[in-house]
């Protein structure tokens, strides 16, 4: 429901902006003809999975893609640590699919939902005991227990609930496995971000939930991620820097308490900061929104690790489609994939620079399905 609203609003906001502010650098080189590991991408308005790879430089779809979602409405996608499952969110609950090892889908459990949730944002905990998700409009976080070899929901097994600071649910994330703090992260727009303990093999997963507050009252949490080794929270909001372009992406140390570094927030080069993709060694943000431009756009940082001390310098801001919504990397770290439910194009993506570490350089476009197309969210196999 939401993120239907969201999609409308920036396809209205598209002929209000001119412009570009973002860039790439035509002299920088590529790899044309590159293939990459499949990937998932949620079609809102035609209610479809389409599922691809990119062969040779050309971005392919899978065998039986689309995939039809019979009318419903595709919020959220998350596909399991070990490849062979992955969920969709819809206005009729969530569905899990199995992925053959082609990458093909077949609809689970009968074809029937796991949840009645209508889950705006979610995520699959990283021992697969737990999928995490939360409705947005509903103040709760929700962790339905699943069995790791195949996602279906354990027998006997009951959903835990906690309460959220706030009910406008955006994005949440989890700390990597093994992680000695494991948390997940609530962005909340207006209501800041929820941080929440989080144990894995305890009946209820739980802790208590306190809240980090939006830099300023005029901004709101747009999107969360963590760091590969859970040495960093990241937060993208609006409205947290000065300039022309007002998002930023705050960064926090994550232990037993989180806690912002120096010279955070970071500008990611737009107003609306909308997802984040973090690397080993690099993090890149998306913007929906970019003052006097007419498309999204994507800023790298690499990050300095002295010690326990971190800080981001910004690499390179670069171009992308309508309304940026969703970030991903291929398994075989490739490619860097975007999605725009504005389209022009429903799907860009990106290698990365061989001169220039972690620099982007624009690669394959492509529409997903007959457009409009509504592309909201993107997941890659792992």
């Amino acid at each position: 429901m939401k993120i239907g609203k969201w999609a409308r609003l920036f396809l209205m906001a598209a002929p209000l902006l001119a412009g570009c502010n973002g860039f790439w650098d035509k002299t920088t080189t590529t790899t044309p003809g590159s293939s990459g590991g499949n990937f998932y991408v949620l079609n809102q308005k035609t209610s479809q999975i389409a599922a691809f790879s990119i062969v040779s430089g050309k971005v392919t779809a899978l065998s039986g893609s689309p995939y039809s979602l019979g009318g419903t409405i595709a919020y959220a996608i998350a596909i399991a640590p070990s490849g062979t499952y992955m969920y969709v969110s819809t206005t009729a609950g969530i569905y899990l699919y199995n992925i053959a090892t082609d990458g093909t889908l077949t609809r689970g459990n009968g074809g029937s939902v796991i949840a009645a949730d209508a889950a705006f944002t979610m995520q699959i905990d990283p021992s697969g005991n737990w999928l995490i998700e939360a409705v947005s409009g509903v103040a709760a976080l929700n962790a339905v227990p699943i069995v790791s070899s195949t996602g279906l929901v354990k027998t006997g097994g009951t959903e835990q609930t906690i309460a959220l600071p706030a009910i406008t649910v955006q994005q949440l994330a989890i700390s990597p496995a093994n992680s000695t703090n494991p948390y997940v992260f609530v962005a909340l727009g207006a209501g800041g971000t929820a941080v929440v303990p989080f144990n894995t093999v305890n009946a209820n997963p739980f802790g208590t939930v306190f809240r980090i507050a939006t830099v300023s009252s005029l901004g709101g949490a747009n999107a969360v991620a963590v760091d590969p080794a859970n040495r960093l929270l990241y937060i993208a909001e609006t409205a947290s820097v000065t300039g022309t372009q007002t998002g930023g992406i705050g960064v926090f140390t994550i232990g037993s308490s989180i806690t912002e570094i120096a010279g955070s927030p970071y500008p990611t080069g737009g107003t609306g900061p909308s997802s984040i993709l973090p690397l080993a060694d690099t993090v890149y943000v998306a913007n929906k929104a970019v003052s006097g431009s007419s498309t999204g756009n994507i800023t790298g940082f690499s990050i300095t690790a002295t010690g326990t001390t971190f800080s981001l310098t910004a690499i390179n801001t670069i171009a992308s489609g309508i309304g940026t919504m969703g970030l991903a990397e291929d398994n075989t770290k490739t490619y860097l994939l975007a999605v725009n439910p504005g389209g022009s194009p429903d799907l860009s993506t990106y290698n990365f620079d061989t001169t220039t570490t972690g620099k982007l350089v624009a690669s394959v476009t492509a529409a997903t399905g007959t457009d409009p197309v509504q592309a909201v969210a993107i997941a890659a196999a792992p």
